[in-house]
């Protein structure tokens, strides 16, 4: 399911991101990117957690994540060296934020990261590319890491392709979650939960899918008896 436009060179990918800065600007911070904040703080995001953010445009989803994350590190990361020079400006108030030009073949950081986010980007880096992003996310990862990934929904994706394709971005795929599983796994991450959402339309627009790391199980703890009466008890009368 994953298609695109015809490939784009990474310096035409550059030189378009650097553009589109300006319709970002205008749109400046909306639902979604509170949504993705949202979803962040579910997952427990805490004010000392360490956060790297990827493809943070002009660090709009970032000025909401650093008004909680005010004692950890926060590391922005995207391909556009304008939309950087934005984002850092936008965020200048946030003494530990650092956002850096990269396009994530190579990158690497001091730091471990507690949460990896990447707010509705990864469908705009070639599909061929994934896994070699998400063994470096694994590298950057601490072993109790959270990825937060948010994507349009496919077939949503699918109708403007069919019905308004001037509306989708330089590289714009419809990901599967076949597609995503196939490159996630070798880099030592599992599915831990896919969640649809409607923010436009009546029907779900996006996906929320969070991915932890691979680790053994070393115990299982049973719930208390009266717990499990009273679930027991309540899945009756519910």
């Amino acid at each position: 399911m994953a298609e695109h436009k015809d490939l784009a060179s990474k310096e035409q990918v550059e030189e378009y991101y650097n553009k589109f800065k300006e319709h970002q600007k205008k749109l400046g911070v909306n639902i979604r990117h509170r949504t993705i904040f949202k979803n962040l703080k579910k997952l427990n995001l805490k004010p000392d957690s360490n956060v790297l953010e990827i493809g943070c445009g002009i660090g709009t989803v970032s000025s909401q994540i650093l008004k909680l994350v005010t004692k950890g590190c926060f590391v922005g990361v995207d391909i556009s060296n304008e939309s950087i020079e934005v984002a850092k400006k936008l965020n200048k108030a946030s003494k530990n934020a650092e956002f850096i030009v990269n396009d994530m073949s190579t990158f690497s950081h001091k730091v471990k990261f507690d949460f990896i986010v990447l707010p509705d980007v990864l469908e705009h880096i070639p599909v061929e590319q994934h896994a070699k992003i998400f063994q470096t996310i694994s590298l950057l990862s601490k072993k109790t890491a959270v990825v937060l990934i948010n994507i349009p929904e496919p077939y949503t994706l699918d109708w403007f392709r069919r019905n308004t394709p001037e509306t989708l971005q330089i590289i714009d795929q419809s990901l599967s979650l076949q597609d995503l599983c196939n490159n996630v796994y070798p880099a030592g991450f599992y599915l831990f939960s896919v969640t649809p959402y409607g923010l436009t339309y009546e029907h779900e627009d996006y996906l929320s899918i969070v991915l932890k790391k691979n680790f053994i199980r070393e115990e299982l703890i049973p719930k208390q008896k009266i717990k499990l009466g009273f679930e027991n008890l309540k899945s009756k009368i519910s």
